[in-house]
Parts: structure tokens; sequence; C-alpha cells
């Protein structure tokens, strides 16, 4: 199923949320959405309970993606909606289902009182095996997240998008986080917000005991090489507003805190294919966990 937005979805909150997000996304894009439910056989003293058993089960693993559809396509009346259901383990069943869609959706669940978000064990493991991009939705995000508020400081979905983040290396600027990127700024009509953050090398603990700073010297140098980086793709797509911002600091916590404006952040996650097994890399870590804002896990080589 070519050009498809698919959905993991068990019926809860957040992969409610998940399921609106890619709705929103599927009419950006053009291409329906395909909402995937994954079930696990029932044990067999399950099985044999009355009120447990397998008639049960089916009942509701056959109702959860039904009502997600319905209430999708009333929703968002353009946009195509299908469902599925597999069994067998969660994240290998979404990674071998989504291996020919253009996304994955997945929820996050808040974590109440403490300022961040759960990514489970299953989301883990599809961000940290999956070649296509990845999105996270916070159970509670509202469309009128996604966009700046009305003149009158009220939540809107009739105004702008907010921007998109993008949280870039440019020792290794890769062209399929760009691509991404950029792709979704000019679908939403939104600015693209560049945000290097570096931190200064070890050898400048020795320029500084001999009297010499190097900050200056070096700001101005990873700013250069943002520009240059981005100069490219400024060219590629003339129609999408850039900011680029550069600066020391911490990574993570400077792509959390601009999450907070922003309708998607995008990160990105390198494939390593090597006998220690799959990564997610400590900045896309922390943003998984505690962005507010949707978060688009990229992988590139």
């Amino acid at each position: 199923m070519a050009r498809t937005i698919t959905v993991g979805l068990d019926g809860s909150g957040e992969s409610r949320a998940a399921a609106e997000w890619a709705a929103r996304e599927a009419t950006l894009r053009r291409v329906p959405v395909r909402l995937l439910h994954v079930w696990q056989p029932v044990p067999e003293p399950m099985a044999q309970a009355p009120l447990l058993g397998v008639e049960t089960h089916q009942h509701w693993t056959e109702r959860i993606p039904r009502e997600a559809a319905e209430g999708l396509k009333l929703r968002h009346p353009g946009v195509e909606v299908t469902t599925e259901q597999r069994s067998g383990p969660p994240a290998d069943v979404l990674l071998a289902a989504a291996r020919d869609a253009e996304l994955l959706v997945l929820g996050s669940r808040a974590l109440s009182g403490l300022g961040g978000f759960l990514v489970g064990s299953v989301g883990q493991s599809v961000v940290a095996r999956a070649e296509l991009p990845v999105v996270l939705v916070r159970a509670g995000e509202q469309v009128t997240d996604e966009h700046v508020k009305d003149p009158a400081d009220m939540p809107s979905a009739a105004t702008g998008f907010r921007p998109v983040i993008l949280g870039l290396d440019t020792g290794t600027p890769d062209e399929t986080i760009l691509t991404f990127a950029f792709e979704e700024a000019r679908r939403r009509g939104a600015p693209l917000i560049v945000l290097r953050v570096w931190n200064l090398p070890s050898s400048c603990t020795y320029a500084l005991a001999a009297g010499y700073d190097p900050r200056e010297d070096l700001a101005q140098a990873q700013a250069e090489a943002l520009t240059e980086a981005l100069l490219p793709w400024r060219e590629k797509y003339p129609d999408v507003e850039v900011t680029e911002a550069s600066r020391l600091g911490s990574p993570a916590n400077d792509l959390v805190d601009a999450a907070r404006d922003a309708s998607l952040v995008v990160v990105g996650r390198r494939v390593r294919r090597s006998p220690s097994g799959v990564h997610i890399g400590a900045v896309t870590h922390a943003v998984m966990h505690h962005a507010t804002a949707p978060v688009a896990v990229v992988a590139h080589d």
C-alpha cells in the first residue's frame, strides 16, 4: 500500500491523538490513513474465562479500529481511512506493516506531574529499528496546538501553523532529514527554524588556561557552517521561510525548549548496522521523551 500513513492503534488516548494527527497530515499530503491494530493471542488460561475469553477479546479488537475509523471519517471527510488487524509482537508487526508507508505514527503518553512524556518499550523499539520516519504524538494533542493563537490570544485552528523545528548536526548534514523538514514546513506554509546547538570541545580547556577564549571564534565558525549547509536548501525551497539558530548549549534542552512553540520537531537517528544492535542517540532520545510538540524521528545513514 504505497503512499500511506500508518498509525499504530491500541484504543488508548495517545493512540487516538496519533490517529487524529495522522489524519491532519494525510490531508496535507493527500494520502490515505491506515489504522493498524495489533493484538496478541489470548493465553490459554484466559481463553477459558467467560469475561476474558476469545469472543470478548475478538469483540474489543474489532471494535477499537472500527470506531476509530468511523470517527476519523466524520471529522476528516476528505481522508480515506482503512483499518487492518494483525497479531504478533507489536513492534515487529508495526515495522513489517509500515515498510511501504510514508510515515508511521505512534502515541506518546504524558507523565503526570513530571513535565515529560513516556515512549513505551514498543515505541522505542520501533523508533530504534525503523527505516521510515516515525512521528510520536502525545496524548491530548489538539489541532489548535499546531497553530499560532488568534489576534485575541485565543487558541485557533484557522490561523497559520507554528514553526517546524529541525535539530541539525552541521558536521554530517543528511539529505534525508533536511528534505523531510523542508517538505513539512512547505506543506504547512510554516517557518522552518534550523537549530544547531554545540558544545565546547575539550581542547578549549587548554586554550582558556592559556588565556585565550575561543568561544567567539567557534560561534562564528559554527554559524558559518550552518549557513553553508542550508544554502542549497534555501535555493531548492525558496518559498520556505528559514531561520538559522546556532548557539552554545545543550542540544537536547534547547530542542525541548523550542518545541513549546512548534507544530513539529524533526530530529535524526543514524542507522547503525553493527553487531552491537540498533541505537537511539542521546539527543533524539531526550526529545522523544520530553518535547511537547509531535516529534518526527527520521532515520538516515
